[in-house]
């Protein structure tokens, strides 16, 4: 049985081999580890074997691993997750990055109540890239005004996009996808000072994300095993 730290590892290793068969390097790839449902002690280990970056999908879980570990000031955290309005606060005050804005009232909600000793709030704009009732997200066609939407706002920071694409696609279905994806990132990664991030792949779709431009992956199962 591998251990966390071994399993750490192994993304890595993943994330590299990807990386270079597109000539991309390594370090232009960040893995985001998805802690959700685990317990702090998983956190702890991953942090001690090097991993910095975790992400939580549940509000109330994220801000109860936030305090305890708050000790650890070097980690950052990543709000993954859909978020209703009456949670925005602690949000806000707490994560340092929400990859999962998809309107102009959590976007204001959560610009409004940044405290003002805290920098900016790095976000994301999910994009529902494949139009799926069951997911959250804007359609690409939206994008427009929600980016600028919350370029206007003093206390947010727009950093990208994060998207979820529908799950086992046809090769040419994931190919259409991510390509599209990838497009969307490239434009507007140009005209945009901070934007530097396109938040796609997980364990199953890693190699074929990274291969399409993501900046960022998103692994949980790979690194924490299965969820009970």
């Amino acid at each position: 049985m591998q251990t966390i730290a071994e399993r750490i590892n192994s993304a890595l290793e993943g994330i590299t081999q990807a990386a270079t068969s597109v000539h991309r390097p390594p370090n232009s790839v960040k893995l985001l580890a998805v802690s959700k449902t685990k317990p702090v002690s998983d956190i702890v280990e991953a942090y001690e074997a090097g991993q910095r970056m975790f992400a939580e999908n549940y509000v109330q879980e994220g801000i109860e691993k936030v305090q305890e570990l708050e000790h650890l000031t070097d980690i950052e955290w990543h709000m993954i997750g859909p978020i209703q309005s009456n949670k925005t606060k602690v949000v806000a005050e707490h994560f340092h990055w929400v990859q999962s804005v998809d309107r102009e009232k959590i976007a204001r909600r959560l610009n409004d109540q940044r405290p003002d000793n805290l920098p900016a709030l790095n976000v994301c704009i999910q994009l529902n890239i494949d139009d799926e009732d069951s997911k959250s997200g804007v359609k690409p066609n939206e994008l427009d005004d929600l980016i600028q939407f919350i370029e206007s706002q003093e206390k947010l920071c727009l950093r990208g996009i994060m998207a979820i694409p529908k799950a086992n696609p046809s090769e040419e279905e994931q190919h259409h996808t991510l390509g599209k994806l990838k497009e969307l990132y490239d434009h507007y990664h140009k005209s945009l000072t901070n934007f530097d991030t396109l938040s796609v792949g997980m364990s199953s779709d890693m190699n074929a994300a990274i291969k399409n431009g993501s900046t960022m992956v998103r692994i949980g199962t790979a690194i924490f095993g299965k969820r009970g």
